[in-house]
């Protein structure tokens, strides 16, 4: 019985009657039923049953075989957090007989799905099943299985069989807001508000001679190439290249909370990933570090956009920890690990971090051969309760309790500011434009 209620849940390989045969079924032993009524022998009522039942095998014999029927199945390796893709599912019917089919694909649980698929496949011909899906958890799956059911040609019967179809997919951060920055950084910074700030006069690589326009600084002129081509030429620079960055990725217990999509963790993923492209297409050197009470993943510090693929593929999978995080440890083996001077960008709940005072101490240590800057999530939960307007005693406690929160961040932010570890919170929409946008003006500033 397991195994016969395993297969009307598209589970393993058999024979199933349909609904069509059921219903006939049905309809026949009611009237049956009725006739009994006029004292007939039970023996028509066996006897037709039974003759019904086995006329139904013979529509069997046309369907197709299992061994008739190929499948195969087209999926991307590689699937993007919350957005849509297309799966292609290709079957082909080597035999001579139409049928109509069911399928339902094992794609995992945390998979949208919308099963099962029907349709109808000719005799001889090969079609492509469609369907869309979202992933919404990162991480490594194996698909392994399809599930198929097809009818025979009256419809009375249908097989089942299981497909061993093998895929793997990893499901990666959402890389759109990436894409775009890619496309055009100017462009893109520009939408959300931000610009890219010129560098200081004079500060960074020398770039090209070129003509002078009106507005540009005089001091920069030319002298030696303005004598000798009998018009004012003038030196453009550009921010140095070259630097080191340390992307520092929390993944304690309280990245784990929940936004209006995904997590803190998820979003400081995000943004780790564009600061990555941002610093690899400048020529920078990155490194990224992902931990919680130990270290998760070290990347070493590289260059060139093909270290970009290198930094996601190593932490695409990381997961929340139940465990809080230990800066303490971390922060020591940055500083066995990272010898040359660098900005340290860490992604962290702010609030949380203020009650280190172990960490201060490591960062104060840091902070004279490194540049730190830490980028968090305002908590808007926070401000909406802050903001609010109470109406009763109840809701004027919780205001001022929200006041009083908020105002001891500031406290604590100042004071560790002081030492020249500069906080900053941002909307969860805006933190990688917030974060890239700091990086930018940090590297045309030439603070590193």
């Amino acid at each position: 019985m397991k195994n016969l209620w395993a297969r009307f849940l598209f589970q393993g390989r058999g024979i199933l009657p349909s609904k069509r045969l059921l219903i006939g079924f049905f309809i026949i032993s009611l009237v049956l039923f009725v006739n009994s009524f006029a004292k007939l022998s039970i023996w028509p009522f066996i006897v037709v049953n039974l003759f019904v039942f086995l006329a139904s095998l013979v529509d069997l014999f046309f369907s197709p075989k299992r061994k008739e029927l190929h499948f195969k199945r087209i999926i991307p390796d590689e699937l993007e957090r919350d957005l849509n893709y297309k799966v292609q599912i290709v079957v082909t019917n080597r035999s001579k007989y139409s049928f109509s089919y069911s399928l339902i694909d094992g794609i995992p649980q945390s998979f949208q799905r919308k099963f099962p698929l029907i349709g109808s496949v000719d005799k001889g011909k090969t079609i492509v099943i469609e369907y869309e899906t979202t992933a919404p958890v990162r991480g490594e799956y194996e698909l392994t299985k399809l599930y198929f059911r097809f009818s025979s040609l009256l419809g009375l019967w249908e097989k089942q069989m299981t497909v061993d179809l093998e895929d793997t997919v990893k499901v990666i951060p959402d890389l759109t807001e990436t894409k775009h920055f890619l496309e055009n950084a100017q462009k893109y910074l520009l939408f959300e508000g931000n610009k890219i700030r010129k560098h200081q006069t004079g500060i960074g690589d020398f770039a090209q001679i070129r003509n002078y326009v009106v507005g540009d600084d005089p001091r920069k002129i030319n002298w030696r190439q303005t004598a000798k081509l009998r018009q004012v030429m003038t030196n453009e620079y550009e921010p140095e290249h070259g630097k080191s960055i340390t992307i520092l990725i929390d993944c304690g217990r309280m990245m784990g909370a929940e936004l209006a999509k995904g997590n803190r963790l998820e979003k400081a993923l995000e943004a780790a990933h564009l600061v990555a492209a941002a610093a690899l297409q400048n020529g920078d050197y990155v490194s990224v570090l992902a931990f919680s009470k130990d270290v998760k993943v070290f990347v070493p510090a590289a260059k060139g956009m093909a270290h970009l693929q290198t930094i996601l593929h190593s932490i695409y999978n990381v997961t929340v920890d139940s465990a809080e995080s230990n800066y303490a440890s971390v922060f020591s083996f940055l500083e066995t690990m990272q010898k040359k001077r660098s900005l340290l960008l860490l992604f962290s709940d702010v609030r949380t971090f203020l009650y280190e005072e172990h960490a201060l101490l490591y960062l104060k240590r840091l902070r004279q051969r490194h540049l730190f800057l830490m980028v968090g999530i305002e908590d808007s939960t926070l401000q909406n309760r802050a903001n609010e307007k109470p109406e009763n005693v109840h809701q004027t406690m919780i205001k001022s309790i929200a006041q009083q929160q908020i105002l001891f961040k500031k406290k604590e932010k100042i004071k560790w500011e002081r030492n020249g570890l500069v906080m900053i919170e941002a909307k969860e929409e805006s933190l990688a434009t917030a974060a890239v946008s700091h990086y930018i003006d940090i590297m045309n500033r030439n603070l590193l």
